[in-house]
């Protein structure tokens, strides 16, 4: 509490025992009293006063920065008034009922929410899983008639069952500690699943797969690795130029195993590269060169690269660009497999 506004919310008592201490010394001095006596009747006062208004700031300082201390403390900050000690005055009671009923309120809105966020995510994987179903469906009655019609499906249907997937991966992001499946796996087999995923847009677009293969493994989920690299690859397609090249190699960062993937498209903007793994944001080249950017591929990487442990940084000049995924490799599993 600042001494200086406790002071200011004073000035009306002070006043008040101003105007009292002039009265008092007209009332002594008009009833004979000398004036040594009166002056130390009114130093008395004034001392008493000052000592009150002293001790009453203490007391009250000392039991805010109390309070402001265990609201520093505490990460649901609307629980306040179920830890702090009930107060003594009794204008400090009202506030505390009324925190109490704020507290209240909050909780029950968080429920609310939290269950409509339940609902919405259930609802969302739900529907992806429905129509995953035509999807493949409609992929089969492609490649079983193949036709310059039906080539142009699949890569559109690959579009489609990307976006599906990125709705989903979405809607398990902030709790994808329980669609793990960490294992050991081979970096170059998940490559190979990612650009198979996404032959049909590849072939389209006349891409060239560079791939310097390696048998480095890494314990990690295939599965939503899998969903990064599809980011990846389709940014790279997004932003390609006349002769698109996306390479995959990985090299060794001291006791990290980094997988690289290499694109020669236009490249990002250097004062956009801090900004690309925010959500929404397209960025220079999103606004000119890719009208359907939406700013959540690389944000959803990101997230789940930070959920997954796997270090997420880009290098990217007017020459293309290399985003690296940097694995950790844990010597202890591998002593005691070994």
């Amino acid at each position: 509490m600042n001494g200086k506004a406790y002071r200011k919310q004073r000035m009306p008592l002070l006043f008040l025992n101003f105007l009292c201490t002039i009265a008092l010394g007209v009332f002594l001095w008009a009833n004979g009293n000398r004036l040594d006596s009166i002056f130390l009747v009114l130093a008395i006062w004034l001392l008493i006063l000052a000592a009150w208004l002293w001790k009453s700031y203490r007391d009250r300082k000392a039991v805010l920065d109390d309070l402001l201390r265990i609201a520093e403390q505490l990460d649901e900050r609307y629980l306040i008034a179920e830890v702090m000690d009930k107060p003594q005055r009794a204008d400090d009671q009202v506030y505390y009922q009324i925190l109490k009923m704020a507290g209240k309120s909050m909780l029950e809105q968080i429920g609310i929410v939290r269950r409509e966020r339940i609902e919405y995510k259930d609802s969302i994987e739900q529907w992806v899983h429905e129509i995953k179903t035509p999807i493949t469906a409609m992929r089969l009655l492609c490649e079983n008639h193949r036709s310059d019609l039906t080539k142009e499906l699949l890569v559109e249907l690959e579009k489609i069952n990307r976006f599906a997937e990125q709705a989903l991966y979405y809607a398990r992001s902030e709790h994808t500690e329980k669609d793990y499946s960490v294992r050991e796996i081979r970096l170059f087999d998940v490559v190979h699943q990612a650009i198979a995923e996404n032959k049909y847009m590849l072939l389209q677009n006349g891409v060239n797969i560079d791939l310097q293969e390696t048998d480095d493994a890494v314990y990690s989920d295939e599965k939503w690795l899998c969903f990064i690299l599809n980011q990846l690859i389709a940014n790279s397609v997004k932003y390609r130029t006349e002769r698109p090249v996306i390479g995959f190699y990985t090299v060794r960062q001291g006791t990290d195993i980094v997988l690289c993937v290499h694109d020669n498209g236009i490249g990002i903007e250097a004062s956009d590269l801090p900004r690309i793994f925010e959500k929404g944001f397209t960025g220079k080249n999103g606004r000119s060169a890719a009208q359907d950017a939406t700013g959540i591929g690389l944000y959803l990487c990101k997230r789940l690269c930070d959920k997954l442990d796997i270090g997420l940084c880009t290098d990217s000049t007017e020459h293309g660009t290399t985003i690296q995924l940097s694995f950790h490799v844990n010597d202890f599993i591998h002593q005691v497999q070994g």
